[in-house]
């Protein structure tokens, strides 16, 4: 996308069909136009390329904490987090990757200054001033009819990976996933558990071909990329409660079970300072463990 307008603009800004990202071109019908708040930088100057992430509005605190892991290590490695600002799985993705310094987008199937939902007005905001808001809808325009379908066929092509972190058979998620394959597209899918509805989708996905990803580096090897290392000294001002906790962890790596009963510490809050720990890349997973993160 050429930038007709120098940078951000407080206003929505109009990219006719002749402006639009070549990977736009490869849908049936292309959107005649897209209103864009925010940079539209944000797309063309990806250093690795754009990602979607993408799941139900219902999500569990497993999906939403494994969209969240995935999303920041995707914004660290240099990809650009896209999704469509819905509950759930999306807002996680989007929060994660405004959480690590990075930029996102959010594709919209209302009119680009309509939050949709109206619950995510600040994350509008954020997501503006951090990376860009899309829509293919005229300003002004409320959710109606079909507008998420045709939202989510924009997801599918801008991103050259597509993964489905938990939703049902029938779904946006699925739907989004659905437009990426017919498009030639990549499209990957996190293993959930056999009897939770809310996983029956992205495992189907699995069971059809669809690539697995188990890890962060699974996703990140889609791309050619590996989760990146962190610098000496970063450990300043860090919490002394998650210093302990590193600690705990230590060189050989734990799980969490582990670590919550040494420690004497509920499971859910371990887990939940582990998570952040991973996502500011203090550690890394492997397999139910947790090993610290090799400094460069």
């Amino acid at each position: 996308m050429t930038s007709q307008v120098g940078g951000r603009s407080p206003d929505p800004v109009r990219f006719a069909a002749a402006d639009l990202p070549e990977c736009l071109r490869d849908l049936s019908h292309p959107p005649a136009a897209l209103w864009c708040l925010g940079d539209a930088a944000s797309l063309s100057n990806a250093p690795e390329g754009l990602v979607a992430i993408v799941g139900t509005r219902e999500a569990s605190e497993y999906g939403v904490r494994t969209a969240r892991r995935l999303a920041a290590a995707c914004t660290r490695a240099g990809l650009v987090v896209v999704s469509g600002l819905a509950r759930g799985i999306d807002a996680a993705a989007h929060r994660a990757a405004l959480d690590v310094g990075g930029r996102t987008v959010a594709v919209q199937g209302t009119g680009v200054d309509v939050p949709y939902p109206v619950a995510h007005r600040a994350l509008h905001r954020e997501i503006q001033r951090q990376g860009a808001v899309l829509s293919e809808m005229e300003p002004g325009t409320g959710a109606k009819p079909g507008c998420f379908p045709r939202r989510n066929r924009l997801i599918a092509a801008l991103a050259r990976v597509t993964v489905v972190v938990e939703a049902p058979f029938k779904s946006g998620a699925i739907n989004t996933a659905t437009q990426a394959l017919e498009l030639g597209r990549t499209v990957a899918a996190v293993p959930g558990p056999i009897d939770d509805p809310r996983a029956a989708g992205a495992n189907a996905l699995i069971r059809d071909g669809a690539q697995v990803v188990t890890s962060v580096d699974d996703l990140l090897g889609l791309y050619g990329l590996s989760t990146p290392k962190r610098g000496a000294g970063e450990d300043a001002g860090l919490d002394p409660a998650d210093r302990n906790l590193l600690a705990l962890v230590g060189e050989d790596g734990s799980d969490a079970e582990r670590i919550a009963q040494i420690a004497r510490t509920p499971l859910r809050h371990v887990l939940s300072r582990l998570s952040d720990l991973e996502l500011q890349g203090r550690l890394v997973r492997d397999g139910d463990r947790y090993v610290v993160a090799r400094r460069s």
